[in-house]
């Protein structure tokens, strides 16, 4: 788990990866930017004044606390859950090591998810707050817990949504586990309740078993900046559930954002994180000011994150420079009154050049992540492929992204891949499909696509 006793407080930080030159005429810049989190979780007690903070700094708390948090565990207690039987008594199992390893003084509380939401403990629309005999009743209440009824997942968020927003607290964090498809709420209902959460809390979704949806489970975790993974077996649940809320209890800062400012003529293209996974948060863009506009990047704690930001630019002549982006790192003022704080920042250039060897080089963490980015793609595009009945398109778009994982050293998506198709040659993804494969690896595949490695330093 995370140390809690530094006396430090977070620390970001952002470096700029490009190639600055473009050719005469050349428009498109691409950049990958590295924000990094050290030092951190001294958060939860009186705030040091905003003042008191250094450039790059969150302000912080006071020595030896930590962040304060709320956790809602969404526990699906629908009629599947009970096949087989010892389905229903892992995920209880699994809930209660993750309530053991709750932070003391966390805010926490459980969520029975069926076609209703029911929060079982405490009960009462309130959070307990973590402690030995708050954490030995939850696990009481959670023995109670039995499956029947059906699953609407959207029900379930909205009521983690109102138990969370009940907590002045720093960081707000949902788990969800589910073993179904939402096949009693429309699909523009968990839309809608995805809506009304996004930015309120964050929140991580797993899939057990292999009857659940990997879109459905994936769309969660997207939309509320979590992750998204399948248990296959359910006897592995409390390992997963205690490594999440390991995590959880990790961050020490919420609510950061990607500022993007652009001078006037420069068109945004896309903005995407792509490390440790890739996520498109170009649609996500809410307006700064006339020329900024701030992307959500969620939760931090120790970690390091990359984004690739992609821009067209005026076209201007050889020897000319220009500032093409700034991307500083924001946190918002807590009270809303004030003006928010700018963690760190890094410039993204243009410099138009006749020397063709400057130009046409591509940088290798640019490169690195194109590729990443298209790995996953090709991925989605491969299983889809296949449920459809198109084996050669399956087979040519599976072949291209094992060629990708060969070459950018993904070694557990080749892993994965190789339990779907059999690998002819890596170099040249030349491969076949399997005539048999599990869905739970199929399942696996999928979910875990989106997964990308670091470029090599």
């Amino acid at each position: 788990m995370a140390n809690f006793s530094k006396s430090n407080v977070p620390q970001f930080s952002v470096e700029v990866y490009q190639n600055a030159f473009l050719p005469e005429g050349g428009r498109e810049v691409n950049a990958i930017v590295t924000v990094t989190s050290t030092g951190g979780g001294t958060t939860g007690g009186v705030p040091l004044p905003r003042a008191a903070a250094s450039p790059g700094h969150v302000p912080g708390y006071g020595p030896g606390q930590a962040p304060s948090a709320a956790v809602v565990l969404m526990v699906d207690c629908s009629g599947s859950m009970d096949y087989p039987p010892t389905k229903m008594r892992n995920a209880r199992d699994a809930t209660a090591a993750a309530i053991d390893t709750l932070r003391e003084g966390t805010r926490f509380a459980v969520v029975a998810g069926t076609h209703v939401a029911k929060d079982v403990y405490p009960g009462d629309g309130r959070l307990a707050v973590a402690d030995a005999q708050t954490k030995a009743q939850a696990k009481e209440a959670l023995r109670r817990l039995s499956a029947g009824g059906g699953t609407a997942i959207g029900t379930w968020l909205r009521l983690a949504d109102r138990l969370l927003a009940s907590a002045d607290v720093d960081i707000r964090h949902g788990i969800l586990l589910t073993d179904g498809r939402n096949e009693h709420e429309a699909p523009e209902d968990l839309r809608a309740a995805l809506d009304s959460c996004a930015g309120r809390f964050t929140c991580d979704a797993r899939g057990v078993g292999t009857d659940w949806e990997v879109k459905e489970v994936t769309s969660i975790a997207s939309a509320l900046l979590g992750t998204a993974d399948i248990v296959a077996d359910p006897a592995g649940l409390a390992a997963d559930f205690t490594q999440m809320m390991e995590n959880a209890m990790g961050k020490e800062v919420a609510d950061v954002a990607l500022r993007l400012w652009t001078p006037v003529g420069v068109e945004i293209r896309f903005v995407k994180q792509v490390a440790p996974t890739v996520e498109d948060l170009t649609g996500r863009r809410t307006e700064a000011s006339p020329r900024a506009g701030d992307y959500p990047t969620g939760s931090w704690g120790d970690e390091s994150r990359d984004y690739h930001v992609c821009v067209l630019v005026p076209e201007a002549g050889i020897g000319q420079e220009m500032l093409a982006a700034r991307v500083s790192l924001i946190l918002p003022d807590p009270s809303g009154a004030g003006a928010p704080q700018v963690l760190s920042q890094g410039l993204v250039r243009a410099v138009w050049t006749d020397d063709m060897v400057a130009s046409t080089s591509i940088n290798p963490q640019v490169a690195h992540y194109t590729g990443q980015a298209e790995l996953a793609q090709v991925i989605q595009q491969g299983l889809d492929a296949r449920k459809s009945g198109d084996f050669d398109g399956a087979t040519a778009k599976l072949g291209r992204a094992v060629q990708l994982a060969s070459a950018s050293g993904n070694q557990d998506t080749a892993k994965l891949l190789s339990k779907v198709v059999d690998v002819v040659d890596a170099a040249t993804g030349t491969v076949r499909l399997k005539a048999k494969v599990a869905e739970a690896d199929e399942m696996t595949l999928e979910t875990r696509s989106t997964k990308t490695v670091r470029v090599k330093k």
